[in-house]
């Protein structure tokens, strides 16, 4: 019988341990996170003619996940109350109660400090300082002003998500480049339809907690019309790689192709839309952007400019 018990309270302090250690994981947003290092090794690869140095390689993308999932932590501990309300979030960890906010405060603030450290001594000051900005800017520029100052909101602080590809750019170069703002440009403009179309799909949500989402202030028909207006601006922004010789028509024909299909959704979102449109919408979107990315990657390796 005490072999049993204690058997039992072994299995309990195991799954104890790994349900505390999925909720770390969780509040990291590791797949936005994931995206991000991706921008960022894209933004890394086009910078150099050739291969990538190890010994920078890693450590940047390290530091770059590292301060992500640190903006993505202080994310969550910001959004506690309004997560707790809203049917897409109420299952976070936090709402659910599996980590305290006094441990996320104390992981958030120690992965951040070890990601700086990592870029500031293994990569360069420059990307340490840049990827601390972008945490600021996410983290509470946008989730503690922006998000309940203004339905402006996820085009002013886009700014921040969309840097990744600066901050692989500077990690080998130690400098900042129009090429590299470029690619920042793309992020930034796609970022607007890609959140809308969740805001839409989620409208009653951020009614329900006084956040001010473009649909909740000014209708899901003005959204659409957005949405729409967006993806034609961000098929004429994609178009610059291939314009200013960064990239060659191997990505240009892949960034058509994105482009156009993302275009089709937003049509039929404002002009056909059934009741999972919105979400397909932002469901292509996520594909768009790792697509076009990876292209891009290909086509330099594939296709090197002279």
């Amino acid at each position: 019988m005490s072999s049993q018990i204690a058997n039992n309270n072994y299995n309990f302090s195991n799954n104890h341990v790994f349900t505390n250690w999925r909720a770390y994981y969780d509040i990291t947003k590791p797949k936005v996170v994931a995206l991000l290092v991706l921008t960022a090794l894209v933004g890394m690869s086009l910078s150099v003619p050739g291969g990538l140095p190890w010994q920078v390689l890693l450590p940047a993308m390290l530091g770059i996940a590292l301060l992500s999932s640190a903006a993505a932590a202080i994310n969550h501990i910001v959004d506690e109350r309004i997560d707790t309300i809203m049917g897409r979030t109420h299952n976070r960890p936090l709402p659910e109660g599996r980590i305290s906010v006094t441990n996320a405060i104390v992981f958030a603030i120690s992965i951040a400090l070890l990601g700086f450290i990592i870029l500031y001594s293994l990569v360069n000051p420059l990307t340490a300082f840049l990827t601390f900005s972008g945490l600021v800017g996410y983290s509470f520029v946008y989730t503690l002003y922006l998000k309940r100052a203004t339905p402006q909101n996820i085009t002013i602080g886009g700014l921040a998500g969309a840097i990744p590809p600066l901050l692989g750019w500077t990690a080998m170069t130690n400098e900042v480049a129009p090429n590299a703002l470029l690619l920042v440009l793309i992020i930034f403009t796609w970022t607007p339809p890609h959140f809308w179309a969740l805001a839409i799909h989620r409208k009653d949500d951020y009614a329900k907690v006084n956040i001010p989402m473009l649909p909740v202030t000014h209708g899901v028909s003005f959204t659409k019309t957005q949405i729409l207006l967006y993806t034609i601006l961000l098929f004429v922004v994609c178009l610059l790689p291939y314009l200013v010789g960064m990239s060659n028509w191997f990505y240009l024909i892949g960034a058509c192709s994105l482009n156009l299909i993302f275009m089709g959704y937003a049509w039929q979102l404002k002009f056909h839309a059934n009741e999972g449109t919105a979400m397909a919408t932002f469901k292509f979107s996520i594909v768009h952007l790792m697509l076009l990315f990876i292209i891009l990657l290909i086509d330099h390796y594939w296709l090197p400019m002279s």
